[in-house]
């Protein structure tokens, strides 16, 4: 699943390209996603001029005069353009590249003024919502601060972590805490914490709560600025891959040695909150 970095590509992306394009025609080819497209969900966007594409955690919003579309791309959702002048030209903005999308998965068209926008999605996890300004709010009412906001501050996660049993990495999954961070970047955070990710939350020091919040920021920026994680594919609107994948300390890093000079840990794998998890058994405690 894409996570802040990558979406946060694909919203650069999309900005660059399609700000205040005007949305001609919207084709459903499939309303089966995460949540039922609603049948006037068409009429609704057609002559909207899009104009801003922002980004809150992993969701996608396209500012549209008075009205919002919040897109979440889910597990394999992908979103691509296509340049009306040169046909050929297939820009993928999204996590996952495929050389050749498969038409049965392109569930929704956007047809703009210089572009062809598709969503697909193979596994429909995806979804599209459309939002008042009001609506919109309160659907984030329950979304976390990112790591990047001042919000994520000592003493936001210091008072969060009071009493609290979970272990820290459950934490770091948990979008209500902390939004934007996914299985990738949850490993690679406490590796550079030196936390053991099965470490209760109650039980973390001052310092580990300061290196939590100064990592989680540092590595989602650093992996923003080399574009990304390359994971499958995954290619910006130049076509570029992201190259955050080479920097990986301990993700899909499975018995190997740790990378931390004067360690000799190995790299284990293990499955914490139903997704597998990535630490040194040495120099994490």
């Amino acid at each position: 699943m894409p996570e802040l970095p990558e979406i946060e590509i694909v919203k650069q992306s999309l900005d660059k390209n399609i700000k205040f394009e005007k949305i001609k025609k919207v084709v459903v080819r499939n309303r089966s996603l995460r949540f039922k497209i609603p049948k006037n969900f068409e009429i609704v966007l057609k002559n909207k001029i899009i104009n801003k594409i922002s980004r809150k955690s992993k969701y996608l919003i396209l500012h549209l005069e008075d009205i919002y579309c919040v897109i979440h791309l889910g597990m394999s959702g992908t979103i691509h353009l296509i340049n009306k002048k040169n046909f050929k030209k297939n820009t993928n903005t999204s996590f996952y590249s495929y050389p050749n999308l498969p038409l049965k998965h392109n569930h929704i068209e956007f047809f703009l003024e210089k572009y062809q926008l598709i969503y697909n999605d193979p596994r429909r996890f995806g979804f599209f919502k459309i939002f008042k300004k009001k609506g919109l709010s309160d659907f984030f009412n329950n979304v976390g601060p990112e790591p990047l906001n001042n919000k994520f501050n000592i003493n936001y996660i210091s008072n969060y972590f009071v009493n609290k049993k979970k272990n820290i990495k459950s934490f770091l999954l948990d979008q209500k805490f902390v939004s934007g961070i996914g299985n990738i970047y949850a490993s690679e955070i406490l590796f550079c914490c030196k936390i053991n990710p099965l470490k209760k939350a109650k039980s973390l020091t001052k310092l580990d709560i300061k290196k939590i919040r100064y990592f989680s920021k540092s590595i989602l920026n650093q992996a923003i600025k080399k574009g990304g994680s390359s994971i499958r594919d995954f290619k910006n609107v130049e076509g570029r891959n992201g190259s955050y994948q080479n920097e990986f300390k301990v993700y899909q890093r499975e018995n190997l040695n740790c990378l931390n000079k004067d360690c000799f840990g190995k790299i284990k794998k293990k499955v914490i909150s139903k997704r597998s998890t990535f630490f040194c058994n040495r120099c994490q405690k």
